[in-house]
């Protein structure tokens, strides 16, 4: 993981180097094409995703909801109130995403409140 990228990123931003260190041993990265689906509506959000490059679509009922770039996060709602993803979200462009699993963001959030609260914020903002 390329901490330098990491740490730019808005969610960890400003954690401290302890928090990003956790988070840089935690996170995995996964590529998709344009056109593939990411998540889809209905299943059940275990991990947090941050889109590192390239953009997403974000669809209910097949309907554009939003597009989402660089920076941006989604399965935040399903991982802290271990909900069912409430939307699809499908790769607009090539993107490289990054995973942070629920278990690992609670275990990081613990030692690190901020990192929760700034994903907590997130859902509210969401709702």
């Amino acid at each position: 993981m390329n901490m330098t990228r990491l740490a730019q990123l808005p969610l960890f931003a400003g954690l401290s180097e302890d928090a990003q260190r956790a988070i840089g041993t935690a996170v995995t990265e996964q590529s998709f094409e344009a056109g593939r689906v990411v998540v889809r509506e209905g299943d059940f959000a275990e991990r947090l995703t941050i889109i590192d490059e390239g953009t997403v679509r974000v669809e209910r009922d097949g309907i554009e909801l939003a597009q989402l770039g660089p920076g941006a996060t989604f399965g935040e709602q399903g991982v802290i109130e271990k909900a069912q993803r409430n939307a699809s979200v499908i790769a607009h462009t090539d993107v490289r995403l990054m995973h942070l699993e629920g278990f690992d963001l609670k275990r990081i959030g613990h030692a690190h409140p901020e990192l929760l609260e700034r994903v907590e914020q997130i859902v509210a903002e969401r709702h």
